[in-house]
């Protein structure tokens, strides 16, 4: 029975997936000053996670050619930010990689 209220303990003690993306988008907000758009991959190994994120980093008109940028966001499990990374720069209307296929 002690098992039992211990796994269910360290189960609710760990943040849930939207918590995190959430702490992410804010994390990043706050560091960069830009405005989250969208979050397009969640992935954990080892002990971290890795969001990706894509930024808004210069609105345009239209808004087709808004320069979009895709960060990558390693969070601790408590969801502390450990480092983030610019991966690219897009046109909000190009299509992506996987778009292409």
């Amino acid at each position: 029975m002690e098992t039992a209220i211990a796994t269910e303990m360290a189960q609710s003690a760990k943040p849930k997936l939207a918590d995190l993306v959430q702490k992410a988008r804010a994390q990043l907000a706050e560091v960069t000053g830009l405005k989250p758009v969208a979050v397009t991959a969640v992935s954990k190994d080892h002990d971290l996670w890795h969001i990706r994120v894509e930024m808004l980093e210069m609105s345009r008109i239209p808004t087709a050619t808004d320069v979009l940028g895709e960060y990558e966001v390693l969070l601790a499990e408590d969801g502390g930010m450990v480092r983030f990374e610019r991966k690219r720069t897009r046109l909000r209307g190009a299509p992506t990689e996987m778009e292409k296929e």
